[in-house]
C-alpha cells in the first residue's frame, strides 16, 4: 500500500487536549472485523465482550519527563532537548534531539536549571536533529538522575500544541506503569482505571504484562510514498518467559487475547514462532506493520483513534481490514470521537 491511502480529513478540533475526566468513560467505538458493524458504547462496557480466561495483554512502560529546556554557553540561545536513550551509565552520555539542530555543534555546552546547575557537553552529531550529550555530573548515578528529571516536562505528542501541565504528568501515564524507559506513552492502555481491573479480575479476565519501551519513531514523518521502503526506528521490548507461556496456554484451549495498543500487538509479532505462539523475548525490534499483514497473535485490539500517515494507523488498518477501518474513522469523525493519546478508543474484535 502507499502512504496515501492513510489520509484522513480529520477536523483539528477533534484532536483531544485533556483526557476524559474519568479514564474509562471515554467513547469507544467497537468494529466487528467479520461483519463491519460498528457499535457505540463508552470504554468500561468493554468487559462485555470478554469472558472467564480470556486474556488482555498490556504494556507497562513507564513515560519519564523526557523534554527540557537548556541554554547554550555564551550566547544563551533557549534549546529544547528531548532526552530519548540513556546510553552508558558511568559516563552519562545520552541519545537526544535537539532544537533549533542548526545552532548546536560538538564541543558546545548546554547549561539547564534556574542556577544552571546542570552541565551537559555536546560530543557527537548522530542525525540532522540528533546529538550525543555527556552530562557533567560528578554525584552518584540515581542522584544524577533525579536532578536530571526534576528538570525535565512530560512529553506529550506534537499534535496536541501545548506545553505539558503538572496535572500531565499523571494524566500521560498509564495506572499500571512501571517499567521506566518510553517516550511515548501506550495510550490505550489510558482508559484502564482500577474499578474496571477489578472487573475484569471479578468476571475472570486475565491480564498479562510485556514492556515496550516506545520511541519517536511512531510519530516520525513517513517521507516514502513506497511503505516497503520505509524503516521503523527500533524499540526496546520483553516479554518474560512465564507471560508468553500463559499467553500460548490460553490460546490453545481458544480463549481470546486482546492486545492492548499498537505497541503491544507490534511486540507480540515481533516474538512469534511458526505456530503462532508467542516466544519470550529481550531486545529490539523495527517491525513495520502495514496492510495486508497476517496476525497470528490475537483475536482483538485496543486502540485509539490515529493521527493520518501515521504508522498506529496503518497498523490498525492491518488488524481490522483497510476498508472497515477507514470507514469507521469516517464514523469516528461524524459522531464526534476524539483522537489522539488522550481522546477515544476503538475495540476490534471478530
Amino acid at each position: 500500500m502507499k502512504l496515501s491511502e492513510f489520509n484522513v480529513a480529520m477536523p483539528d478540533d477533534l484532536i483531544a487536549l485533556h483526557p476524559a475526566e474519568n479514564r474509562d468513560e471515554a467513547k469507544l467505538m467497537v468494529l466487528h472485523r467479520k461483519t463491519g458493524e460498528i457499535e457505540h458504547r463508552i470504554f468500561k462496557d468493554i468487559i462485555h465482550y470478554f469472558d472467564d480466561q480470556d486474556t488482555f495483554v498490556f504494556n507497562d512502560t513507564r513515560v519519564f519527563p523526557a523534554k527540557l529546556y537548556g541554554n547554550k554557553e555564551k550566547t544563551g540561545a533557549k534549546i529544547e532537548v528531548f532526552l530519548l536513550r540513556e546510553l552508558n551509565q558511568d559516563n552519562k552520555l545520552w541519545d537526544v534531539l535537539v532544537e533549533p539542530a542548526r545552532k548546536i555543534r560538538i564541543g558546545n555546552k548546554l547549561y539547564f536549571g534556574l542556577d544552571e546547575g546542570m552541565v551537559a557537553e555536546v560530543i557527537d552529531n548522530t542525525t540532522s536533529r540528533g546529538r550525543t550529550l555527556r552530562f557533567l555530573y560528578d554525584g552518584p548515578h540515581d542522584e544524577f538522575k533525579a536532578n536530571l528529571y526534576a528538570l525535565g516536562n512530560t512529553p506529550l505528542p506534537y499534535y496536541i500544541g501545548r506545553e505539558s501541565e503538572p496535572e500531565d504528568e499523571q494524566n500521560y501515564q498509564t495506572i499500571f506503569a512501571e517499567n521506566e524507559g518510553a517516550v511515548v506513552a501506550p495510550a490505550a492502555g489510558m482508559h484502564f482505571s482500577r474499578e474496571l481491573l477489578k472487573r475484569m479480575e471479578i468476571k475472570g479476565i486475565q491480564d498479562e504484562y510485556v514492556t515496550v519501551h516506545i520511541g519517536l519513531g511512531s510519530f516520525r514523518n513517513i517521507d516514502v510514498e513506497d511503505l516497503t521502503k520505509h524503516r521503523m526506528d527500533s524499540e526496546q521490548i520483553r516479554i518474560p518467559e512465564d507471560v508468553a507461556e500463559r499467553i500460548n496456554e490460553r490460546r490453545d484451549h481458544e480463549h481470546k487475547v486482546c492486545a492492548v495498543g499498537v505497541s503491544t500487538l507490534r511486540a507480540m509479532e515481533s516474538s512469534v514462532s511458526m505456530n503462532g505462539h508467542i516466544k519470550p523475548f529481550d531486545g529490539w525490534t523495527n517491525k513495520f506493520i502495514f496492510p495486508p499483514y497476517d496476525f497470528t497473535t490475537a483475536e482483538a485490539l485496543v486502540t485509539n483513534f490515529h493521527m493520518p500517515y501515521s504508522v498506529m494507523l496503518m497498523m490498525t488498518c492491518a488488524f481490522g481490514g483497510y476498508d472497515q477501518v477507514m470507514d469507521a474513522y469516517k464514523v469516528a469523525i461524524d459522531e464526534g470521537y476524539k483522537f489522539g493519546a488522550y481522546g477515544d478508543a476503538m475495540l476490534i474484535v471478530d
